[in-house]
């Protein structure tokens, strides 16, 4: 009994049996938990260990998300729902998504010019990636108002580095961007990032001058431009290496085949601060309500046009003559030029016409004086080339006729310009030169009937021989600006034509006009020159053009007649306007040749040194 009481007796409750399963029990209940904090303590030290890891090639892009991208207070949530969403779609592309590291950048101070700077990240801050199978890459010369967004370059690009002018349309921000098949970036061994700056993406890349007296000082000034343009970001690519990617990129390109783009940052100069623009260009002040013409910028499908930099053209321009010759659609040319020049002149008291002319019509020249820059702008009226004349008729009367054999009469007051602009066109369209009839004449013969083809090619022809013998080009830089393109409708400037409601450029390609018979008569000639002509060839860039021509506001007082039936006028362009993107072109065709020139001093140099 006492035995059985010994076994049989529970120990606080319970038998020793029980008690002794109780206890594995909770030794069981232990290790799970032990286990369970060490593999949380594990996971959280390699998720650290991720988060900052100094790699921006992480194969976990939502980690560095997290930890590198500052939360936004746009509509488009918080970062963790966007790094839910990249965990459990990681091949998703959404705008919110592409653009949101933008915070993790530094952004530049508001400057004077809007401009974006291709960078390289160093080598120890943690690189920003973007979880979409293509990077999104704007296209060259859109814009944006958002100061915020952010581009990554693409990393397989093994293209030499090309500085654009990189804007983004606010029309499609909301759309996925493309990358242009010529667009290249800044090489560097880290995805470079585009740091944005004001509303728009661009960056105006310069060339550097010739070494003669009269450009000394242009590369320091022009080196410096170019720094200010970066707003403070430190470039690995030295100024000297954007400078020859540029030139290397013109080179190679067609600048005459291309589109227009939106670009907020245009017109060049403000509207209505340059009293020079005669009244028939002048469509503000005439009360012209839409100014969406003046916001386009013509982009090159192979490279970036440059943005015209006043104060480095004002450089090299210095102790020079720049002279136009031509017809009224050269004279809007002029305007536009001394226009965006004066624009950049720190005393602009000091730019005038040499004889004091504020009208620039009726007069045989004129000639804008930039005294502290010791240079002149100047336009000669010759709207054929050749000259028009007067010869006796039966009756005793004049008769008017064309000389297709004689240059015009100012020729020799300008043949020693350093830079010369010529253009002929528009007045071979009108009657009396169309229909040719007792009109052109070759020394003393008065042709009956003449094809205006063939009168245009004499005269061009004459012209050619004139600047072959008379034209020093080794020293002077001789252009020829194609055909302006007209868009009058349901008439012609004398017959009802008008173009008064159109606002926007034609984008469809297949509503261009085929290439004007006259131009290829002009190429003709141009190839057969002993000297070599660079033709500005601006026919097709014209043409998409129909919404920026003066129209019913050419002029700012219309009488009651013309208010009942105005003439329109659809061949010349309004200023701040289409013009300004010639003298782009032309700017950039002055940085190419300054550019051979200089290669061509240094050849000479080292020849003389060998």
């Amino acid at each position: 009994m006492a035995e059985a009481t010994k076994h049989n007796t529970p120990i606080k409750g319970g038998t020793l049996v029980s008690d002794m399963k109780s206890l594995f029990s909770i030794i069981k209940t232990r290790r799970t938990v032990a286990f369970a904090y060490g593999f949380m303590f594990a996971f959280v030290a390699f998720t650290v260990f991720l988060a900052f890891n100094p790699n921006p090639n992480s194969g976990a892009p939502w980690f560095s998300n997290i930890f590198t991208t500052s939360s936004t207070t746009s509509g488009s949530g918080s970062q963790f729902s966007s790094f839910f969403s990249s965990f459990f779609y990681p091949n998703a592309s959404s705008p919110s998504q592409q653009f949101q590291s933008s915070a993790s950048c530094p952004q530049p101070q508001p400057s004077g010019s809007s401009n974006t700077t291709l960078i390289k990240q160093p080598p120890s801050q943690t690189q920003p990636i973007v979880n979409s199978d293509k990077p999104p890459i704007w296209s060259p010369n859109q814009t944006s108002s958002s100061p915020s967004i952010v581009s990554l370059a693409p990393k397989n690009s093994s293209s030499m580095p090309v500085v654009k002018n990189q804007t983004q349309s606010t029309r499609s921000s909301d759309k996925a961007t493309i990358l242009e098949a010529n667009q290249t970036t800044v090489a560097a061994p880290i995805t470079p990032v585009a740091v944005p700056a004001n509303k728009t993406r661009s960056l105006s890349p310069k060339s550097g001058s010739s070494k003669s007296d009269a450009e000394k000082g242009v590369t320091s000034n022009y080196t410096a431009a170019l720094n200010k343009q970066s707003n403070g970001t430190k470039s690995s690519v030295s100024v000297e290496q954007r400078k020859d990617d540029l030139i290397k990129s013109l080179l190679s390109c067609d600048l005459f085949h291309g589109e227009w783009v939106e670009d907020d940052s245009y017109p060049l100069y403000e509207p209505g601060s340059c009293p020079l623009i005669d009244e028939q260009f002048n469509c503000i002040r005439n009360g012209r309500p839409d100014k969406d013409y003046q916001k386009f910028k013509w982009q090159p499908k192979d490279c970036t046009l440059p943005r015209l930099d006043a104060s480095h053209m004002i450089e090299l321009l210095r102790g020079k003559r720049l002279v136009f010759v031509g017809d009224s659609l050269n004279r809007n040319m002029w305007e536009s030029l001394i226009c965006i020049l004066r624009n950049s002149a720190k005393d602009k008291s000091k730019v005038y016409e040499a004889h004091g002319r504020t009208h620039f019509r009726g007069e045989a020249s004129y000639s804008f004086i930039f005294k502290d820059y010791n240079f002149t702008v100047e336009f000669f009226v010759s709207p054929f080339l050749v000259r028009e004349w007067e010869m006796p008729d039966k009756d005793g009367s004049k008769k008017e006729t064309l000389r297709l054999d004689l240059v015009g009469r100012s020729s020799e007051l300008y043949k020693d310009a350093d830079i010369l602009i010529f253009n002929t066109g528009h007045w071979w369209t009108h009657d009396k030169t169309a229909k040719g009839k007792d009109y052109y004449q070759e020394g003393s013969h008065v042709y009956g009937e003449l094809n205006v083809l063939e009168a245009f090619r004499k005269a061009l022809t004459t012209w050619s021989r004139w600047v072959d013998a008379s034209v020093d080009t080794a020293k002077s830089m001789v252009f020829f600006r194609g055909y302006s393109a007209s868009h009058f409708s349901g008439g012609q400037w004398n017959s009802g034509g008008q173009c008064d409601s159109e606002t926007l450029p034609i984008f469809n390609e297949t509503y261009l006009r085929p290439y004007p018979p006259k131009m290829l008569v002009l190429e003709k000639v141009l190839k057969n020159m002993k000297h070599h002509i660079t033709y500005l060839n601006i026919t097709r860039l014209t043409d998409f053009r129909k919404d920026g021509h003066p129209s019913i506001y050419r002029k700012q007082h219309l009488s009651p007649e013309e208010r009942k039936s105005p003439i329109q006028d659809c061949s010349h362009w309004c200023l701040p306007g289409v013009p300004d993107a010639w003298n782009e072109v032309l700017y950039a065709e002055l940085l190419v040749k300054l550019h051979k020139k200089s290669l061509h001093e240094q050849l000479q140099q080292q020849k003389k040194r060998a």
